[in-house]
């Protein structure tokens, strides 16, 4: 095996069938396919239509990302998939594939994380990462806050959302303003046309909140905040300012953030906040979290908006990592597992097979 081993990810957590390969920290592949255009008239993901979807798009997909690298499956050193969390039947698809070309192939296998992956894809545009970082991770899914020592090995929760992630919120609102599905891209380009002049909640950020909760995030009461503002411009017969709105509510969002993200990276002595997740590609999300990180001597590490959304490049990332640290691999009857917590990276080859979504959530 070359000195940088050169690994494919599969990424189907989702509604991406995601295919990427890397050689260290060089990305070779990522190839995509999306399936929200059939997700947008239900407003929302619709799990049997992604795991299908995963399944019709997988082999050309995989075909595609070869093709880029210009390398064959004989050439891989070791196979990385997305193992959770996510939804269990689209992450089965994948995990199937995934065991499925290791067993034709003979390579090894690792099932890894899929949100410690969207910190790992940051090494492909900024190099390894330092001794010690703070993840901001911001998704539909997921808000979360995790300190960051050694990514092979593990990574420590800081705080995470208790209701509502942000991704989840921006959808949401987007819905109450009548903009297309997924919502944050949208939002994100309206409020440039707005102003930040409605005062939205700030969750979790009171005194007496700030005691248990000094590092979870809270954006449910927001979304109803929007939602009630809405309605009464609505009831009042007066036309709802959508860029304002979307304006209003986006500062609220990025505003918790990145002063939690700040906080975080103060209290522990890291001057390194990665940024990742779908949320990372938001602007302001982007614009506020550098001009913050820059008062206090913190730098501010994003990949590029193409690798901040669920792609392969960021599993072949992660996995290239673990081969290279000397990681074991996984079993090749390794489980899925839906609700699979920070604390686990990989999943090692002593792990328990059969889903241990039940197990996780008790």
């Amino acid at each position: 095996m070359p000195d940088e081993p050169l690994v494919l990810g599969i990424e189907t957590s989702c509604d991406e069938t995601g295919i990427g390969i890397v050689r260290g920290h060089t990305l070779l592949a990522d190839a995509l396919a999306s399936s929200v255009d059939q997700h947008a008239r239900f407003g929302g993901v619709v799990p049997e239509v992604a795991s299908r979807a995963h399944l019709e798009a997988m082999l050309p997909t995989m075909r595609r990302a070869l093709d880029e690298a210009g390398v064959t499956l004989a050439d891989i050193d070791a196979i990385a998939v997305t193992a959770g969390p996510g939804l269990a039947g689209a992450l089965l698809v994948g995990v199937a594939a995934a065991k499925g070309y290791a067993l034709a192939a003979d390579k090894p296998i690792y099932g890894v994380n899929h949100l410690a992956a969207h910190v790992a894809v940051d090494t492909l545009e900024h190099g390894p990462l330092p001794a010690s970082a703070v993840g901001l991770l911001v998704s539909g899914g997921h808000s979360s806050l995790l300190l960051v020592d050694d990514l092979a090995r593990g990574v420590t929760p800081l705080g995470a959302t208790i209701d509502d992630a942000a991704g989840e919120a921006f959808d949401k609102v987007a819905r109450l303003l009548g903009l297309p599905f997924p919502g944050g891209p949208h939002i994100d380009r309206s409020a440039r046309d707005g102003r930040s002049t409605i005062v939205f909640p700030r969750g979790l950020t009171a005194p007496k909140d700030l005691a248990e909760h000094r590092f979870d995030f809270s954006f449910s009461g927001l979304k109803t905040a929007v939602a009630r503002w809405v309605e009464a411009r609505q009831r009042a017969g007066e036309p709802v300012p959508v860029a304002e709105v979307a304006a209003s509510f986006q500062e609220a969002v990025v505003d918790v953030l990145t002063a939690k993200a700040v906080d975080a990276c103060r209290e522990h002595g890291v001057d390194t906040l990665v940024i990742g997740g779908g949320v990372a590609a938001n602007s302001r999300l982007r614009a506020l979290a550098q001009e913050r990180c820059a008062k206090h001597g913190i730098t501010v590490r994003t990949p590029r908006p193409k690798l901040c959304t669920d792609n392969g490049a960021m599993v072949a990332a992660l996995g290239s990592h673990l081969v290279a640290a000397g990681v074991a691999p996984s079993r090749l009857d390794l489980a899925t597992d839906s609700a699979m917590l920070l604390t686990t990276v990989s999943l090692a080859g002593d792990q328990p097979t059969g889903d241990r979504t039940a197990e996780a959530r008790a």
